[in-house]
């Protein structure tokens, strides 16, 4: 897999029982494993593994296909599937073996033949068919996927007849065709919808339209506008992803909605006008084919990722790990993720361990300190009534007392305290430092400078002396965010004073 990408957002995933459930039910996998059943106790295959013309047939007809044009197809596909996964066993045929009964091939006059080797269930398959966990069925459905993530990557067979040269051998130069560069594009393809996907608020229910998708890869960020030349080749990308996202949908790793027929011939017969239609025509896109990983192909995803080196959490990752890890991290996750990991962190804990165990993650003056503390915040809004105690301990804290006295209120305690001025003006520094580390400058961050100057009169004569790490950095920030010169020369002024104070 492409490694450009070292770490991803936070993906969500059923748990292996619900994902297993799915592998099972995927075309491409109830079919191997049916065929598997019926390949018992065995039966004559080729040198290859493939199946004998009249053994297709009948497998054709054991998964009721004989009635679709595509049955030998699928029927092929499932048992390469079975063979690769050791669903089916393949068993070297002795010298003198002819195979029993009607069941193996004949000769033209009639006699039994020897065969090359003997296809059976595999343990693979006896494992899963008996006593299979979820985790047993997954391993089967990941190294099938590998296979036909190859298959996908593969030349295409008309391509490849047309490409033979005359004496007889394929001609890749002719055909243009690299393995590597095959495989680099559609992972690269694959880890740009995954990203989507795990951005997603809902999950990734939106599917993605397949011209965005090709383009996310071709056409360079910095190019305002698509020349002819990258027009055609995201035209001639979607052609390929087209082909590869029908092999795909069978085994459940994406929900895929083709392209149009008429429109593939139109992309064959017009390039050009096709390319300006792929990447311009809102009310047609979905003509052009539509795609997202299902939440199997999402986990198939995560797994290459991670035996790739790639960093790529999952939320509930670190429902087992200390507060600190968790304030370190939630950070870098899409809200919606943020929350449902704190939700699945505090589950594990009763409130009050809960409630300590992140107030003393959230303690320092390091420079990360402030995102702890906002995350921290945030996280003991999931936190329960019953951490009351847990916060009044840390009343006078001078990190913590403020956002206490906040979560206090919020929840309706009685007899909070009023906090000190010192304790106010330390928790803004503390908050708009968290927000410049988180947001940079935002609009919100904006409009929270503007609306901290318009409400306290004479707010920088103070703040310039609070005893914050950050409170320099944080009026420098105030001073450029501010859209009122005055204001922001004032912001200046009192950066300038906070850090000669400090001898800085």
């Amino acid at each position: 897999m492409s490694g450009e990408r070292t770490t991803m957002p936070p993906v969500r995933l059923p748990s292996e029982a619900e994902l297993a459930r799915e592998a099972l039910a995927a075309p491409l996998y109830s079919r191997a494993v049916r065929l598997a059943r019926w390949s018992g106790p065995r039966i004559p295959v080729g040198v290859t593994g493939t199946l004998l013309e009249k053994q297709l047939n009948e497998a054709v007809a054991h998964l009721g296909l004989a009635d679709d044009d595509t049955g030998p197809a699928d029927a092929d596909d499932a048992w390469r599937f079975a063979v690769d996964t050791g669903l089916v066993e393949l068993v070297e045929a002795d010298a003198e073996d002819v195979p029993g009964g009607e069941a193996g091939p004949v000769g033209e006059d009639g006699t039994p033949v020897p065969v090359p080797a003997y296809a059976e269930p595999g343990q693979d398959a006896e494992d899963l068919l008996t006593s299979g966990s979820p985790h047993d069925v997954l391993e089967i459905w990941l190294d099938g996927l590998e296979g036909v993530l190859a298959d996908a990557c593969a030349p295409d067979l008309e391509d490849l007849l047309d490409g033979i040269a005359e004496g007889g051998e394929p001609d890749l130069d002719e055909l243009d065709w690299d393995a590597d560069e095959e495989a680099a594009f559609l992972d690269g393809v694959l880890g740009n919808l995954y990203l989507l996907t795990a951005l997603e608020d809902e999950a990734g229910e939106r599917a993605v339209p397949l011209p965005a998708l090709a383009a996310s890869v071709i056409v360079p960020d910095d190019m305002d506008e698509p020349t002819d030349d990258v027009l055609e080749e995201v035209s001639t990308a979607m052609m390929r992803l087209d082909d590869q996202f029908r092999l795909l949908a069978p085994i459940g790793f994406v929900e895929y909605r083709p392209m149009d027929e008429a429109l593939v011939e139109e992309i064959g017969d017009d390039r050009d006008g096709a390319d300006a239609a792929a990447l311009g025509d809102e009310e047609d896109i979905t003509r052009y084919g539509m795609v997202r990983l299902t939440p199997l192909g999402v986990y198939g995803m995560r797994s290459r990722m991670l035996d790739a080196g790639v960093e790529a959490p999952a939320v509930g990752d670190l429902s087992d790990k200390g507060a600190d890890v968790l304030l370190d991290r939630l950070p870098h996750y899409p809200e919606s993720a943020a929350r449902a990991e704190v939700e699945l962190w505090v589950a594990r804990r009763d409130a009050a361990s809960a409630a300590r165990e992140l107030l003393a993650a959230g303690r320092g003056d390091d420079e990360s300190a402030p995102l702890r503390r906002l995350g921290c915040q945030q996280a003991l809004s999931l936190v329960g009534r019953e951490a009351e105690p847990a916060l009044r301990e840390v009343l006078d804290d001078p990190h913590l007392g403020g956002l206490a006295r906040v979560w206090l209120t919020e929840n309706g305690a009685a007899d909070v305290p009023e906090p000190p001025q010192d304790m106010v003006f330390w928790l803004t520094v503390d908050t708009i430092a968290a927000q410049l580390t988180a947001q940079s400058d935002s609009a919100e961050l904006r409009e929270l400078v503007q609306g901290l100057v318009s409400g306290h009169s004479g707010f920088f004569d103070t703040v310039w002396r609070v005893d914050h790490p950050a409170t320099a950095d944080v009026l420098e920030a105030m001073g450029r965010l501010h859209p009122d010169r005055a204001v922001a020369k004032e912001a200046r002024k009192a950066a300038f004073k906070a850090r000669s104070r400090h001898g800085g």
